[in-house]
C-alpha cells in the first residue's frame, strides 16, 4: 500500500503511470506532474475507471474513503460511476438529468448487462438531442424527430424499446413535479409497427439428425463444443446457457437451477443422463472457475462466454442465419415434444421457462410437474440420440 511519503517522493517520467494502492485504488502520476486518484473496477463485465481528485487536495485517506464508498455501492449492484454522474445532475429539469436520475433509481432491480445497454440507447439516441433540453419544453414532435432517427437506421423495434422508456421518464419526472404531462402517449401509432420475425431453426427430423451430428463434430474449443452439445438438451435461452454458474448445477441429483431475469421466477432444469455426462467431462476444464463455459480471453473463468460464440459456431458449421439460430434450439424441443412425442403443453412450457399461470392468474412454482419433466427431458434427450444414430421418425 502507498504511503504520503512515497506518493509526495513520487517523479514524473516521460509517460504517465500508475502507483497501486490496492483494492482498485491507484495513483496516476501524469507527465506534467499531475497526481491522479484513480479507481479501476469492472460493473456490467466492463472494465471502468472512477476519478477521486488530485493529490494533496484529496489526501491518501481521503482517496481510501472514497474507494471504500464505490466499493460499498459495487457490493450493492450500483455503478459508482452512475451514481456520480447521476449525483451532479441530481435536482436539475432537463431530460438528460431526470433520465440519469430515474435510470438509477430504478437500474438497481436489473441485471448490470441490461442497465448498461438502456443507459447506452439513452446517451446515443437521445440523450445529443434532448439532453440539455428543459423536460417541460420537450414536445410530441421533438421526440418523434429524435425517434424517427432510429428508425431511418432501420432499427423500428429500437425505437418502440425507446419510446417505452422515455414514457418511463416522463411519468417519473411527473411524480417528482418537473413535468405537467406524458408526451409520449401523444405518439402512439406514430411509429411503424415491428416486423416480429421468428427464430431460424430445422425442425425435420433429418435436418435436426444432421445438425446433432455436426454439434458433435465441431473442432472449436472444447467449452464451445460442450455448450452447443448441451445446447438441444436443456433448450434454455442462449443468454442462461452461456452464463451458467456451476454452483448452480447439481450433478448428482441432476438439476440446474437458477433465477429467470426475464419472468424474474426461479427455474429448474432436470438434466438428462446425457446432459450430465457432457457436464462431467467439462468440468474437469473449468470446475475450478465460477462460468461453466468461460471467456476463452479469461483464463480464471471469471467471465462467461461471449454472447456470439454460440452463433459464430453455427456460422462456422455453414449454418446461416435463415436456417438455425441459439434460440432455435428451444423452437425445435417445443415442435417436437408437442407434435411428436405428445408431451402436455403445459410441461413443454414449463420447461420453457415461460410465464405459465393457472386458470386464476396465479404464477405455477418451479417445482411445478417437476417429476413429469423429468422423465420428458430424458425422454427428450433418448429421442435426439436415436435421431443422431439414423432413426427414421418422420413429423
Amino acid at each position: 500500500m502507498l504511503s504520503d511519503t512515497e506518493i509526495r517522493r513520487a517523479k514524473t517520467k516521460e509517460k504517465p503511470y500508475k502507483l497501486a494502492d490496492g483494492r482498485g485504488l491507484c495513483l496516476l502520476v501524469s507527465a506534467s506532474g499531475g497526481k491522479l486518484w484513480r479507481m479501476n473496477y469492472r460493473f456490467g463485465g466492463k472494465q471502468k475507471t472512477l476519478a477521486f481528485g488530485a493529490y494533496p487536495d484529496v489526501g491518501l485517506k481521503a482517496a481510501r474513503e472514497k474507494c471504500e464508498e464505490a466499493r460499498g455501492l459495487l457490493a450493492q449492484g450500483i455503478d459508482p460511476g452512475l451514481r456520480k454522474k447521476a449525483t451532479k445532475v441530481a435536482g436539475a429539469e432537463t431530460f438528460e438529468a431526470i433520465g440519469r436520475e430515474w435510470h438509477l433509481k430504478f437500474s438497481a432491480g436489473w441485471t448490470p448487462e441490461h442497465a448498461d445497454r438502456v443507459l447506452r440507447r439513452f446517451e446515443r439516441d437521445l440523450f445529443p438531442w434532448l439532453g440539455t433540453r428543459p423536460i417541460r419544453e420537450i414536445s410530441a414532435p421533438d421526440l418523434l424527430a429524435v425517434l424517427g432517427r432510429i428508425e431511418g437506421r432501420g432499427a423500428v423495434e429500437t425505437a418502440h424499446r425507446a419510446l417505452q422508456y422515455c414514457g418511463q421518464i416522463f411519468r417519473y419526472a411527473i411524480a417528482t413535479g418537473r413535468a405537467d404531462r406524458n408526451i409520449s402517449a401523444d405518439l402512439k401509432g406514430a411509429l411503424p409497427p415491428v416486423k416480429r420475425k421468428h427464430f431460424a431453426a430445422v425442425t425435420d427430423p433429418k435436418q435436426i439428425a444432421k445438425l446433432l451430428r455436426a454439434l458433435d463434430g465441431y473442432e472449436g474449443t472444447f467449452p464451445v463444443k460442450c455448450a452447443l452439445r448441451l445446447a438441444p438438451l436443456v433448450f434454455v435461452r442462449p443468454g442462461e446457457l452461456r452464463k451458467a454458474e456451476w454452483s448452480h448445477i447439481d450433478l448428482g441429483n441432476a438439476e440446474w437451477r437458477y433465477f429467470v431475469t426475464k419472468t424474474e421466477t426461479p427455474h429448474i432444469v432436470p438434466l438428462a443422463t446425457q446432459a450430465v455426462e457432457i457436464l462431467k467431462e467439462l468440468y474437469a476444464l473449468t470446475g475450478c472457475g465460477r462460468y461453466v463455459f468461460p471467456c476463452a480471453r479469461t483464463p480464471d473463468g471469471s467471465r462467461p462466454m461471449s454472447e456470439n460464440a454460440i452463433l459464430a459456431a453455427l456460422r462456422r458449421m455453414g449454418y446461416s442465419k435463415e436456417e438455425m439460430s441459439g434460440h432455435g434450439f428451444r423452437v425445435i424441443a417445443r415442435t417436437v415434444l408437442d407434435e411428436v412425442l405428445g408431451f402436455r403443453p403445459d410441461f413443454i412450457e414449463h420447461q420453457l421457462a415461460h410465464a405459465v399461470r393457472d386458470p386464476n392468474g396465479r404464477a405455477y412454482n418451479r417445482t411445478a410437474h417437476l417429476a413429469e419433466r423429468r422423465k420428458m427431458m430424458q425422454a427428450w434427450a433418448d429421442y435426439l440420440d436415436a435421431l443422431k444414430q439414423g432413426a427414421q421418425i418422420n413429423l
